[in-house]
């Protein structure tokens, strides 16, 4: 008998996606490029399954589409696939640029989180050398965090927005770039380069 119980974790709703569409969402290993509206077909073939929201499907798969496995996966020569796995199109290069980029920034911060967390090696001690009674103190070295780049982004309005148009969106802690579809009223239609298509308020696009 099949459980009608919410599944409100991401990390479930994830193992439930691998479970029911294994050709699209690949569980270990290489994965597969996702089609462009890909979250519209799923909301529709997961329209009367009432364990899963809209919601929480929209954050499931922001978190596979941010992973490395799934950014290492955008690449050259790749054809993005739809629920049932079919090849439905290139990849663009501006899709493959968004992903190396985001990569390598997810990266970096890992690093200088775990060189921030390491323990400080001993100084060595100079071999066979006299100290200089006037010796300026030494610095001591510390890691260093890089930090992310920084980009001077302000608050769109909405004349100044239209069609097809490349934006960012605020979602979380950083901007994700993407591409105005539609424009209706104050809801703005947004195609994020991982394949998500959003709706969002004017207040929440950059540029």
């Amino acid at each position: 008998m099949e459980s009608t119980d919410k599944l409100t974790d991401t990390n479930a709703i994830l193992a439930f996606l691998y479970e029911t569409f294994p050709a699209c969402f690949i569980a270990e290993g290489d994965t597969k490029p996702l089609k462009i509206g890909l979250f519209q077909d799923l909301a529709e073939r997961l329209a009367d399954d009432s364990r899963v929201s809209k919601t929480q499907l929209r954050v499931a798969l922001r978190r596979y589409t941010s992973s490395w496995r799934y950014l290492k996966g955008v690449k050259v020569g790749v054809q993005r696939v739809d629920l049932d796995g079919n090849e439905c199109g290139a990849l663009e290069q501006e899709h493959i640029d968004h992903a190396q980029a985001t990569l390598k920034e997810s990266q970096d911060k890992a690093k200088a989180k775990r060189q921030a967390l390491a323990p400080k090696p001993a100084a060595k001690k100079p071999a066979k050398k006299a100290v200089p009674k006037a010796r300026p103190e030494a610095k001591k070295e510390r890691p260093v965090i890089v930090a992310a780049p920084v980009v001077n982004l302000v608050p769109a309005k909405m004349e100044d927005l239209s069609t097809n148009q490349r934006v960012n969106v605020k979602l979380g802690a950083s901007p994700v770039a993407g591409t105005i579809t539609d424009i209706k009223k104050e809801d703005v239609h947004v195609q994020l380069d991982s394949g998500l298509s959003i709706k969002v308020r004017v207040a929440h696009i950059l540029l």
